[in-house]
């Protein structure tokens, strides 16, 4: 599986990345900018929980009912801009694992709730993506950040351990 990771491989999954970014970013800004509200797919999705074939789990269901529908205005804030910012991050390339993440879980919950649509397709992207590990980001704002941060937090801790030695020497 090495092939996977491979600099030769980050150019496929660079495209896959900012093609899945894009993605996200038109379905964030569209809900931005159309008016959004997630009422009325919540309450279609608790009705799809019912029958012998029921698309959507009562589990999953019962927490619709209970958490996401009294705090509507939340999601109806959260979806949107999430959706959005996702989008954002995998074009750049930078927080490309945590956007990978939150846009996998954004998939998921939105196919636990009875939509297939692209779901599934936008899910196994982020899925291959987070296996190709750094070469999806190898062409993106992480290449540079994520060693800036780690240099960044090897200096802070060498100074805290320098502090703290200092502190006890008096």
């Amino acid at each position: 599986m090495a092939w996977l990771r491979g600099t030769k491989m980050a150019i496929v999954w660079t495209v896959l990345r900012i093609w899945l970014g894009i993605q996200w970013f038109e379905a964030g800004i569209g809900k931005i900018t159309g008016g959004f509200d997630a009422t009325g797919y919540v309450q279609g999705a608790i009705a799809k929980a019912g029958g012998d074939h029921p698309a959507v789990q009562g589990w999953y269901a019962a927490f619709l009912k209970h958490a996401l529908l009294p705090n509507a205005d939340l999601i109806n804030f959260l979806v949107p801009w999430g959706e959005t910012l996702v989008g954002i991050a995998l074009v750049a390339g930078l927080a490309t694992l945590p956007a990978l993440l939150a846009g996998a879980f954004m998939n998921l919950n939105f196919m636990l709730s009875g939509t297939t649509s692209t779901n599934p397709i936008l899910y196994t992207a982020a899925m291959v993506l987070m296996a190709a590990g750094a070469a999806a980001w190898f062409y993106g704002a992480d290449r540079f950040a994520i060693p800036t941060i780690k240099n960044y937090l090897k200096r802070t801790k060498g100074l805290k351990k320098t502090n703290q030695k200092h502190a006890a020497a008096h």
